[in-house]
């Protein structure tokens, strides 16, 4: 493990690298990748950045993945997290670039709320209508903090792998420069439909194809 400081430029944020580790993942092929952790981010979430080099000069594909416990660990498939955190991994080990694995669980409400969302969900409300029914925001998700990281790693020019126009957005305001974007797979499973088609026809996300066949 190495420790490292690196300003960050352009927002005035003063995160900074805190630590690098070398890690050998099988999930990109065996390939030598580090783990990055930060210090003075903008929240208080254990945030880390998975980084494979790229050729010099090319701007890195970068992934903001939210942390979704269910889709990424045990498979589930009541969403599309776990495999496009899969494809996000397959991109890298072909061509390198970064994952940064958000601790955002539950669009930002949490583990408990959002399998409280899920039995709402069961009984007949989108996953939109199931937080703010909680109490909750339909997207209490910031992408600050994403940005903060991508400074701290000299990262500032990028394409971005999403389906999600307001992570490019966000991006942007926060001084990171998003030169192409590229569309996650469709990842449509008898249990996510609705899901999928919520995400397409309220919260934006480029699915389009999905909230036409369900509608």
């Amino acid at each position: 493990m190495t420790y490292a400081k690196q300003m960050p430029a352009g927002t005035g944020t003063t995160a900074t690298v805190r630590a690098r580790v070398r890690v050998t993942m099988a999930r990109v092929g065996g390939r030598s990748t580090e783990l990055v952790t930060f210090s003075g981010l903008p929240d208080d979430g254990e945030h880390v950045a998975c980084v494979l080099p790229v050729r010099p000069g090319t701007a890195p594909l970068v992934r903001l993945h939210s942390e979704c416990l269910t889709g990424d660990l045990f498979g589930s498939e009541r969403c599309d997290c776990g495999p496009q955190l899969d494809e996000a991994l397959t991109h890298m080990e072909k061509e390198g670039g970064t994952v940064l694995y958000l601790r955002q669980e539950g669009r930002g409400i949490g583990l408990y709320n959002k399998l409280d969302a899920y039995v709402l969900q069961d009984q007949g409300l989108d996953t939109f209508e199931a937080n703010r029914f909680l109490g909750r925001g339909t997207d209490e998700r910031g992408y600050g903090v994403a940005a903060a990281m991508l400074h701290a790693l000299g990262q500032t020019r990028i394409r971005l792998l999403t389906n999600n126009p307001d992570k490019a957005s966000q991006l942007r305001e926060h001084g990171i420069d998003v030169v192409e974007v590229l569309p996650t797979g469709v990842y449509l499973t008898d249990e996510n439909a609705r899901y999928l088609s919520a995400k397409a026809r309220i919260g934006g996300h480029t699915l389009a194809s999905v909230a036409e066949t369900l509608s």
